[in-house]
């Protein structure tokens, strides 16, 4: 049974460490399309030396910085907020955020919430004016928690590989 938002044990969120990087896939790969993948495939995937590659180039990256949410010691939650310079609205800072999983296991807990509030008040902090993200179109809860927490589906977005 899960325990109300009131219940929630203390929740730090903080700049991802190296040895956070497991954990950290881990929950990627958990709110991906994998989610047909064991707990032995997502262990041995998230082991792989590319994501220990990525959070070193994440890390020295002067305009993105990585985070976790913490609960008592373990990694349940993660995102990137990514600082982005630009002429548009007299030379306006844009924050984006990115890649925002929570530990199915606590889910509806309040942790969401927590981790937006904290890339919100970072991006102020660093100048932003405007705070972007996006979601897959295939997230339908996702889209109604950010929504809830006052984010207007503006744009339509487009990606492709290179």
């Amino acid at each position: 049974m899960n325990a109300s938002p009131r219940e929630l044990p203390q929740i730090t969120i903080r700049a991802a460490r190296r040895e956070d990087v497991a954990p950290i896939a881990s929950l990627i790969m958990l709110g991906a399309a994998t989610q047909t993948m064991t707990a032995a495939e997502i262990e041995a995937e998230a082991a792989h030396p590319s994501y220990e590659q990525a959070f070193e180039t994440v890390s020295a990256s002067p305009g993105s910085t990585l985070f976790v949410a913490e609960r008592a010691g373990e990694v349940v939650g993660t995102f990137q907020v990514t600082l982005i310079p630009g002429l548009a609205a007299r030379g306006r800072t844009r924050a984006k955020i990115e890649s925002v999983h929570v530990a199915p296991e606590s889910r509806s807990l309040g942790i969401g919430a927590l981790m937006i509030e904290a890339a919100l008040a970072f991006a102020s902090e660093n100048g932003a004016k405007l705070v972007e993200l996006t979601s897959d179109k295939a997230r339908p809860d996702a889209h109604r928690f950010y929504r809830r927490l006052g984010f207007a589906q503006s744009h339509e977005g487009f990606k492709k590989l290179v």
